[in-house]
């Protein structure tokens, strides 16, 4: 009565063992190394911002009172030292700082750095890295210090 079925279901799944799977060590990875070289990007627009900032291009004030240049750059080198790590000894693409920042956004850069902080340290709990998780902390703290000392500054 009925005729049989010739053809494979579409509900059946193709078995696939060529697609290549990663750990979860190895996704914890890729995540913490995207979380750090996030932070880098914005700690080198800040280091950029302390340089002009110390070359009197912007002036100093309220705003340029948080930025240490010198201190930016050493957590620069020590992020991307840890991103290598992450990444099989590859050192990340650093961009160049764009040039129109102003002392304005400097606010902005320390909140988005102190969040990229947080979310590397979250990762790097979950991985278990206890060197990513004390620099992820140290910066979180810098960045809180930074903020807050800017709030003191214009209080």
């Amino acid at each position: 009565m009925y005729e049989p079925i010739r053809t494979k279901s579409v509900h059946t799944m193709a078995a696939a063992p060529e697609i290549p799977h990663r750990s979860r060590e190895q996704e914890l990875d890729i995540r913490l190394a995207g979380q750090l070289t996030a932070l880098l990007t914005v700690t080198d627009e800040l280091h950029a911002l302390a340089t002009r900032m110390e070359g009197g291009a912007q002036g100093t004030g309220p705003a340029g009172a948080a930025l240490d240049g010198a201190a930016l750059a050493a957590a620069a080198e020590r992020i991307a030292e840890q991103v290598a790590r992450l990444s099989g000894g590859h050192y990340p693409l650093r961009a160049e700082p764009t040039d129109g920042g102003a002392p304005a956004r400097i606010e902005a850069l320390q909140q988005r750095a102190h969040t990229l902080a947080g979310n590397a340290l979250a990762v790097a709990t979950s991985r278990g890295d206890s060197a990513a998780m004390a620099l992820a902390a140290e910066r979180m703290e810098a960045h809180t210090a930074a903020l807050r000392d800017r709030d003191l500054a214009t209080a």
